[in-house]
């Protein structure tokens, strides 16, 4: 009856962290991809960090997520000779009012199980990164960065290698219900094409409201509302002061404009917040001057006309009050069946490895 027992809609990092998960737990897996590559919006525009776990709410999805995600990942890292680095991270205070902020920042790390932070003096920060001013700082020892795109070749091989297949430029279009699972109809390549199948996961990013939309057998209000922001990156010209990530004081809807190493040494600034109506990834020039300022705070001495615009990436976050990550499985819908994944953002990448396995989980629950 079934062409295939589960069906994945979205190749990002998360959609073929679940594919790898359901392979491995020996099922039939389909991955439906509207783009050319894996990978190629939310999940290849962001920073590129792996998240100590932080600033979440306590007992949030988005906290247990990440610092569970975290161990995972680095064992993952290592066991698969991902390229990543555990290059750590300051937390910087620019002023006495933020100086508090960060007993909070502690507290907040602590109360999610990240009990590793510590801080250090105006002197300990200069001796570690000379170029850095600031009150106060918290260091993290298990931040890190990965290269996110080799991460995912290799979820995506594990994956195909236990069974998994991977459907690019076939976009989803709707499901219909059938005795036992689902119809999925899809566009591939500019033909229409349908395929039976038991177990259906929406993890579509930005796209995962629109997808679970099309699924009719879905309440409509079991389907939060999307909230996007938009976030801009700026790469600097020349040799990077820094050997660490350098982040400011959080801000309502990001981390703030921070300092982030990529796998070649390059210094990047980003992401800004810029709430945004509809998608697009241009980045304005004129946003530098909020970047020249924010960065000033933390680093007086960069220059204008060092920073060059890069990319900007999109947070697919939801309109609820705590913004946390949403897994939604049978038992909180009632369709069988069926997982939806909403307001999967940052610290996605890090929580990959976590998120599939609640899926799963979530099946059966």
């Amino acid at each position: 009856m079934f062409d295939t027992d589960c069906v994945i809609v979205g190749a990002g990092v998360v959609g073929l962290a679940i594919a790898r998960e359901m392979a491995m737990a020996g099922h039939e897996c389909i991955v439906l991809e509207a783009g050319t590559v894996i990978g190629n919006v939310t999940s290849s525009r962001n920073s590129e960090v792996i998240h100590a776990g932080i600033y979440y709410p306590k007992d949030s999805l988005k906290a247990i997520a990440c610092v569970e995600g975290k161990h995972r990942l680095y064992d993952y890292l290592r066991e698969h000779h991902v390229p990543h680095k555990n290059i750590t991270k300051l937390i910087v205070a620019t002023s006495d009012a933020e100086v508090g902020t960060l007993d909070e920042i502690r507290a907040k790390a602590a109360a999610n199980g990240v009990d590793d932070l510590e801080f250090l003096t105006p002197d300990e920060v200069t001796k570690l990164e000379p170029a850095i001013r600031c009150k106060a700082a918290l260091i993290s020892p298990s931040t890190g960065i990965v290269d996110s795109h080799a991460y995912m070749l290799s979820l995506q091989g594990e994956a195909e290698d236990h069974g998994a297949m991977l459907a690019l430029s076939t976009r989803f279009i709707k499901a219909s219900s059938i005795d036992g699972g689902f119809c999925v109809t899809a566009d591939s390549a500019g033909e229409t094409t349908s395929l039976n199948c038991r177990l259906l996961i929406n993890s579509g990013g930005l796209d995962s409201q629109d997808i679970a939309g099309a699924v009719d057998a879905l309440a409509a209000e079991s389907i939060p509302e999307r909230l996007i922001v938009k976030g801009n990156y700026f790469t600097l010209a020349g040799k990077s002061p820094f050997s660490r990530l350098i982040y400011p004081v959080p801000e309502k809807h990001g981390l703030g404009v921070h300092v982030t190493i990529d796998m070649g040494g390059a210094a990047r600034f980003g992401p800004d917040t810029e709430l945004i109506d509809e998608i697009n990834y241009d980045v304005d020039p004129k946003r530098s001057e909020v970047f020249y300022d924010a960065v000033r705070r933390y680093w007086p001495q960069i220059e204008d006309g060092s920073l060059t615009p890069a990319y900007s990436g999109i947070r697919p976050k939801v309109q609820t009050e705590a913004a946390d990550f949403m897994i939604m499985g049978p038992a909180d819908h009632g369709v069988t069946g069926l997982v939806n994944c909403f307001g999967i953002e940052s610290p996605g990448l890090t929580a990959s490895l976590y998120l599939a396995e609640r899926v799963r989980e979530s099946l059966t629950a």
